[in-house]
């Protein structure tokens, strides 16, 4: 795996925007708690809140689980698949936050976007590291 090589970069770009996905869910949530007048430490009381956050929470129990498997993945598996799915993981985020935060109810299809990308991720990287330890130890 070489750093400048474009798959490598574009998996590079893909985490970076998955970042700055991640900060917008907490900007989201500031300007929610300006925008209803509820102060934190508070979590409830307005249901525009409670989406925001749990939009936000969502991001970054995903975003813990996706970051490992995007690399794993781009550094065992190779070629543009993991650096595809990192924007598509991102694009389903973006999906998710619109639609959860204007009705719950149709939160699936982001949801998918992003759950779907990582564990994808998590199998390709899985082979990839089969596949270097079967010549590592050949």
């Amino acid at each position: 795996m070489m750093l400048f090589a474009p798959a490598t970069l574009l998996t590079a770009i893909a985490t970076v925007l998955a970042i700055l996905v991640s900060l917008w869910t907490g900007i989201l949530v500031a300007r929610t708690r300006r925008r209803t007048g509820i102060k934190p430490p508070a979590m409830t009381g307005s249901p525009e809140l409670e989406r925001a956050l749990r939009v936000q929470g969502n991001t970054m129990e995903q975003f813990v689980i996706f970051v490992p498997a995007l690399w794993l993945a781009a550094i065992y598996f190779q070629g543009w698949i993991p650096a595809i799915l990192g924007l598509v993981w991102s694009l389903g985020r973006i999906l998710y936050a619109f639609s959860y935060g204007s009705d719950e109810k149709q939160r699936f299809p982001g949801f998918a976007l992003t759950i779907f990308p990582t564990l994808i991720l998590v199998i390709l990287a899985l082979i990839g590291i089969v596949q270097a330890w079967t010549v590592a130890t050949a």
